[in-house]
């Protein structure tokens, strides 16, 4: 409109100020445009995992690859307060609770990259993610900007805490059993390897019918070998008898770190350790299972899952265990945590018994789990502290 003015009444001078301002807002539209080519933003953490109360060291860094300068860049990264940094208040507010904004504002020249440094500090048992990330930008006027969201996610592992073993007030001597010999020998009934003649001491699970009708004398069947000690931890996360209920976040935490002490005790006594729980994994909703194993990534493994584990159930534990048990090793060792010991759960038990797999029952219950011939019963009951 001044150019028209101007036009009209022939006055130069609203004829170049017009025309300046369209220069001007050319040259500010291609700007905000070109701002976010070529920006990119890294996160690097010293440590990925840790315990409860550890530190990690983070850098943020933010890199203009590109001929044009970024005049004033602010990145918005969406992160957990559980794993902040040390200083609470670096973190901006935000509209999801336990979440705010860890906010940084550039001014990158040509080519050039930008570092910040911080000090997480982990708070609470968990799998934390982080991002994604937001970054506004625009032209060197301040007249447009432009927003940007880096969709990379990140995610950050709080172990449980690790509790004394002596503690859990497992046998001194023998805690999980048949410790005293380093190889244990089975025969695996999943890996037949022949047959031979009838033994008074054998089960009749064991005879092989064809070779019996085809030899006219009683055969049973002849198992590979297998040798080592196994144990499966399998965790109950019900805090209640019925779902309707909820949840027992304090009595939950606890039975987390008693899994995680016993696992961390089993690698440690030389155990292949294993784990199942019905319960489901931080971003996801599906129980999991861990096969047992004895590398030394292992225990890394076992405590991420727990880590990870949320109070979403996702079936009844019974069921649970009768799907879950008979894919296990055979004379393996089965360390049945609850805090919800049901007369469901020891008829359930006594089924198992006939699998020929030690069990031992580590019930964090108020009242006293009834006595199951042949199981070893462990009861703890959970106390609040407050």
């Amino acid at each position: 409109m001044l150019m028209v003015i101007g036009l009209v009444i022939k006055e130069p001078f609203l004829i170049t100020l017009s025309a300046a301002l369209l220069v001007i807002l050319g040259v500010a539209w291609w700007w905000q445009k070109q701002s976010v080519v070529g920006v990119t933003y890294r996160r690097w953490f010293h440590f990925t995992r840790g315990f409860p109360g550890e530190r990690i060291n983070l850098q943020v860094e933010a890199e203009n690859r590109k001929l044009l300068p970024i005049s004033w860049l602010r990145i918005q990264d969406d992160w957990d307060r559980s794993v902040g940094p040390e200083d609470e208040e670096v973190l901006a507010p935000s509209h999801i609770k336990d979440r705010g904004f860890l906010t940084n504002i550039f001014s990158l020249r040509w080519y050039e990259k930008a570092r910040r440094s911080y000090t997480l500090f982990l708070r609470k048992r968990g799998v934390y993610s982080i991002g994604p990330a937001r970054l506004n930008t625009g032209d060197i006027f301040g007249i447009f900007e432009r927003t940007e969201e880096i969709a990379q996610k990140q995610y950050l592992t709080i172990f449980p805490t690790l509790l004394p073993f002596t503690r859990l007030e497992f046998p001194a001597e023998d805690p999980f059993g048949d410790r005293q010999s380093l190889r244990r020998i089975f025969e695996d009934p999943n890996r037949p390897m022949g047959v031979r003649e009838y033994r008074p001491e054998d089960s009749f699970r064991r005879v092989h019918w064809p070779a019996t009708a085809r030899t006219g004398q009683l055969q049973v069947k002849v198992f590979q070998p297998t040798t080592g000690q196994v144990m499966m931890v399998c965790m109950n996360v019900s805090t209640f008898t019925h779902l309707w209920e909820g949840v027992y976040p304090e009595l939950l935490e606890y039975m987390i770190k008693v899994a995680a002490t016993i696992v961390d005790e089993g690698i440690r006594a030389g155990y292949k350790v294993g784990l199942v729980a019905n319960g489901c994994l931080a971003h996801a909703d599906q129980p999991f299972r861990i096969p047992p194993g004895r590398s030394p990534q292992q225990l890394a493994v076992l405590l991420q899952a727990l880590a990870g584990v949320t109070s979403v159930v996702t079936g009844n534990f019974e069921r649970f265990l009768l799907r879950e048990v008979p894919r296990m090793q055979y004379g393996a060792t089965l360390i049945i945590l609850t805090a919800v010991p049901s007369p469901e759960l020891a008829s359930t038990l006594v089924q198992l018994k006939r699998h020929e797999r030690r069990i031992t029952l580590y019930s964090l219950a108020e009242e006293i789990p009834p006595v199951i011939p042949g199981i070893q019963i462990i009861h703890q009951p959970f106390q609040k502290v407050d």
